[in-house]
């Protein structure tokens, strides 16, 4: 099953698969799992963060101060279900709790990282700051 927009074999980039010829979204589909994996505000900014190596719950509070707690809580418990993310508890007190990007979490870098290069590239003319292509999604140049 694909993608809506996924389907058609003669043109360039779209997949060689016969699953690929649908006529509407099917939750099967890898372009709607990898949509939902990346689903929700913030998502790709915690995976962001994680992306830089393992982080606590409050570490990603400072790295994102304007994310609530209950969202970060959210998007956390939303990217371990899709198998992006672990959880590491350890022992002691206060007990602290490490999350870190899965080997599958990590294979998501460089797909950030082209939807970084084509947002900017389509960017609508009215938007005031410059965002260069060859930046990377982590915020580095």
């Amino acid at each position: 099953m694909a993608h809506q927009t996924v389907g058609h074999p003669a043109r360039p980039g779209l997949p060689d698969d016969p699953r690929a010829n649908v006529a509407e979204p099917s939750p099967s589909c890898p372009v709607e799992i990898a949509l939902g994996a990346l689903r929700g505000r913030w998502t790709t900014l915690v995976i962001r963060e994680l992306l830089e190596g393992d982080r606590s719950f409050s570490d990603l509070r400072r790295a994102l101060p304007t994310l609530s707690d209950k969202v970060l809580s959210d998007r956390l418990a939303h990217l371990a279900q899709t198998g992006v993310v672990d959880r590491d508890r350890q022992a002691g007190w206060p007990p602290r709790t490490l999350y870190r990007l899965t080997p599958q979490g990590h294979r998501l870098g460089p797909v950030l990282q082209e939807l970084w290069d084509w947002g900017a590239r389509h960017r609508p003319p009215d938007e005031q700051s410059p965002i260069t292509p060859a930046r990377d999604p982590r915020g580095i140049a």
